[in-house]
């Protein structure tokens, strides 16, 4: 699963890309997708702090450093 730092990446992305366009439609959809990603990112940060298990950040850190 995605962690809430990726969904915010994907979000500036779509901002970066709605930057580069002309106001209109493809302008909206693309602010609408960043706000979409930044909603999952709020949402997968409650999870974690509601279930620390589910933080893959930690996870992935962890074994990295264990097998080091």
């Amino acid at each position: 699963m995605k962690t809430a730092m990726e969904y915010r990446k994907h979000a500036e992305d779509c901002r970066k890309l709605a930057r580069g366009v002309p106001e209109g439609e493809q302008r909206n959809q693309l602010l609408e997708m960043a706000r979409t990603w930044d909603s999952l990112a709020e949402t997968r940060e409650g999870l974690v702090r509601n279930h620390p298990e589910l933080d893959s950040g930690k996870t992935s850190q962890s074994r990295a450093s264990t097998r080091q």
